[in-house]
């Protein structure tokens, strides 16, 4: 148990800290609030558990022969987050038209180019797979920790999005948190390009 101290404690940062995840929750659950956001939520964490597996098992190894893959993979992520971030800022302000929100598939997809996501997957099976454990058993068991550990910490910034929604009554308020929201996430996809 003392050996996965710092799993743990590298779960909590990568989770807890702000990325291009956290950013559209607290986007979503000022706008939806938590319940509507559970599905993004999950989504996240199960995208984020499959892709760790998946990297466990053997996918950061191509990552390793062709890093122009991995390159091509990051230029795509932080394209996406800029459109991403370009719906937000440009979403409808009125009460009965708020922002689409992500779906469990759409969460559980951007994983896929989500740059942090990439560097979490990579990191854990580069760092923390279990040496005592099977191949799979290892991959099974850091990709569930993961999930578990990163559940409460997004679900953390969806809560608080819900919280600051409510300051959110007027159209220029939203307009506003819109517009800083879909700022931040273009800044972190351009500060995850370099």
């Amino acid at each position: 148990m003392d050996e996965m101290l710092p799993f743990f404690g590298y779960c909590l940062l990568m989770s807890g800290t702000p990325g291009p995840n956290n950013m559209m929750l607290v986007a979503s659950g000022a706008h939806h609030g938590y319940r509507r956001t559970l599905p993004a939520i999950l989504g996240i964490n199960t995208g984020n558990a499959v892709q760790t597996f998946a990297t466990c098992m053997g996918l950061g190894a191509l990552f390793v022969a062709w890093p122009l893959l991995h390159e091509a993979l990051r230029l795509g992520g932080t394209l996406y987050m800029l459109v991403l971030a370009w719906r937000l800022a440009a979403s409808p302000v009125v009460h009965d038209r708020p922002p689409q929100r992500l779906s469990f598939a759409e969460a559980a997809l951007f994983q896929a180019v989500n740059p942090k996501s990439w560097v979490r997957s990579i990191t854990i099976a580069s760092v923390f797979m279990p040496a005592q454990l099977s191949l799979p058993a290892g991959a099974l068991l850091v990709s569930g920790i993961g999930a578990a550990i990163g559940f409460p910490c997004v679900s953390m910034w969806a809560l608080f999005g819900a919280a600051i929604g409510r300051l959110l009554s007027s159209p220029a308020r939203r307009r506003a948190f819109n517009v800083i929201m879909a700022a931040s996430l273009a800044l972190l996809a351009l500060l995850l390009l370099r």
